[in-house]
């Protein structure tokens, strides 16, 4: 079973979604999965060289006393699903477009799995500035890809259209907020849902399947 993951790699519900689908699939350890993430910039207006994250969160949601209700859902979220947050560590907002592009490549090479957990713990965890073209040059190289083939694709614009087009397709089929799962091609579930919900979804893709082999 295919499962296509819209996610922003700088979305905090994303990461915690990305457990949530974990356990899912642990759920139903009889299905075979093919997980495959796929782009989505929440802010692509957000220049190349990132912004400040403090003044970017003030401008987004307001004073850091309408944050702090917002980090500490997060924080408990995130306990839940044991990733430790570390929004205090976090001092620049990126622009995604390049951590999605090395995404895409690593599917290619067999570690997106790994690529895409590095990604949200470097950012979320450790703070890192996943905009910054040598931090994601050692994130790839971390993840098993070839460090001087992911410095010259960065440094170029390679496949920079394929992204913003999957970006775009995105948001023509009505996607807004992310993560939002495509499971089996059939069925699009919104949302960081919790595990036994998205398990439920596996089953009524597997058994809409099963109908249709039956009746072909």
């Amino acid at each position: 079973m295919q499962i296509d993951v819209i996610s922003d790699t700088v979305c905090p519900w994303c990461y915690i979604g990305k457990r949530r689908l974990e356990r899912a699939m642990r759920l139903r350890s009889q299905i075979t999965f093919d997980v495959r993430w796929r782009p989505f910039q929440l802010d692509p207006t957000t220049p190349l060289e990132g912004v400040d994250r403090k003044a970017y969160m003030e401008r987004k949601f307001g004073s850091s006393d309408k944050i702090r209700p917002i980090h500490n859902a997060l924080l408990k979220a995130g306990e839940d699903e044991g990733i430790q947050f570390a929004f205090e560590k976090i001092t620049r907002t990126p622009n995604t477009i390049n951590s999605h592009r090395l995404i895409r490549w690593s599917h290619s090479m067999g570690v997106q799995d790994k690529l895409v957990e590095l990604l949200f713990h470097r950012y979320f965890i450790d703070g890192a500035d996943i905009g910054h073209l040598p931090t994601l040059i050692q994130i790839g190289a971390d993840a098993g890809m070839d460090a001087e083939l992911v410095e010259e694709l960065l440094n170029s614009e390679a496949d920079l259209e394929k992204v913003q087009h999957e970006d775009s397709m995105a948001r023509k089929i009505g996607i807004e907020g992310v993560p939002t799962y495509l499971i089996g091609g059939k069925m699009l579930v919104s949302g960081a849902q919790d595990a036994e919900v998205l398990a439920r979804a596996f089953d009524r893709v597997a058994a809409e399947s099963e109908d249709s082999v039956a009746t072909a």
